[in-house]
């Protein structure tokens, strides 16, 4: 009873935090009373800004012909004609197939398994052991896309890679793994996956060590064992975080990684790893066509946008937790 009576106070002031009971608040006094907390946050705002904000005036150049010499401001327009040149191109099919099928399996793959991950994580009752495995599992992720393409392009590598020492000790045929259209998307799954599983763990963890252990204890008594207590209160409670994950994935579906496919890939693997990013960069910086490659770039922002409003709108309308 004592346990119940807590549960629900604690949802009481989970409800009047958010402000469903006592309003919305008065904006200005929580600024004052809170003043140092948004000081540490101005830097980030400001340079977000900067960054983020200011360098949008360029999307302009997506409804121009753009000339380097006349600039932004004189170069004529031709509204939509730089997206009629974008969608009539002969590549234009095969790279937006590229991307959401690379980005749709590093979604399929890279999404659950910081889930299963950090369940597993958390089992281990080792703190010392656990510790040491995060550390591990985080590494990767510290490791820059070159050093790390680097590492890829040794192991891989058709003739003193260690992979295919091991394949020809044991009698097969060595094979340029970087060069074979078919096994390439499948490389670039499991090295992402390699890369980030450890550190996308974090936010999972967190959301875990926040579960009241009173359920954990209330699920003994009961004769819960480890797997239903994963799945019947571990997994419920961090609902809400894997929503929003997933709702922020499904707005990056064409974010493929461009560092990655730009390191490992060559003209061989076209035809399966260039991606819109890829495109952006070629016809945009390499041919000085900076129009059409902004005009694929506002491209890939605006369904990026639909994605996440789409996935916001269905997740609200079965009852759960959106963005806003």
């Amino acid at each position: 009873m004592k346990s119940l009576q807590r549960g629900q106070l604690k949802i009481a002031n989970i409800i009047q935090d958010n402000g469903v009971l006592k309003g919305r608040g008065n904006i200005g006094r929580d600024i004052k009373r809170d003043k140092y907390l948004y000081l540490l946050l101005l830097p980030g705002i400001i340079c977000l800004f900067i960054f983020r904000y200011i360098p949008m005036y360029g999307v302009v150049i997506a409804f121009k012909e753009y000339n380097i010499f006349a600039g932004i401001a004189n170069s004529p327009w031709v509204g939509f004609l730089q997206f009629e040149r974008l969608f009539r191109n002969p590549e234009f099919s095969r790279i937006l197939r590229n991307t959401i099928l690379i980005s749709a399996y590093k979604l399929l793959w890279g999404f659950p398994a910081p889930i299963i991950l950090a369940l597993l994580l958390n089992e281990l009752k080792n703190q010392r052991f656990k510790k040491f495995t995060q550390t591990v599992l985080y590494l990767p992720h510290f490791i820059s896309w070159v050093i790390f393409a680097g590492i890829i392009v040794a192991f891989l590598n058709p003739t003193t890679g260690v992979i295919n020492d091991i394949i020809s000790y044991f009698g097969g045929r060595k094979i340029d793994f970087l060069a074979n259209k078919r096994m390439f998307r499948s490389i670039l799954v499991i090295t992402d996956l390699y890369k980030g599983v450890g550190w996308g763990t974090i936010v999972y963890l967190a959301a875990i060590s926040n579960i009241d252990p009173t359920l954990y204890e209330a699920a003994i008594v009961d004769g819960a064992n480890r797997f239903r207590q994963m799945w019947h209160i571990t997994l419920p409670s961090i609902r809400s975080v894997v929503v929003i994950l997933l709702i922020l994935s499904l707005g990056n579906i064409l974010n493929a990684g461009f560092e990655q496919i730009f390191l490992l890939y060559n003209p061989l693997v076209y035809e399966v790893a260039d991606i819109i990013d890829t495109f952006v960069y070629r016809r945009g910086l390499v041919e000085s066509n900076y129009s059409l490659g902004a005009a694929a770039g506002l491209f890939k922002n605006v369904v990026a946008l639909i994605l996440i409003w789409s996935a916001n709108h269905i997740v609200k309308s079965f009852g759960e937790d959106g963005l806003w």
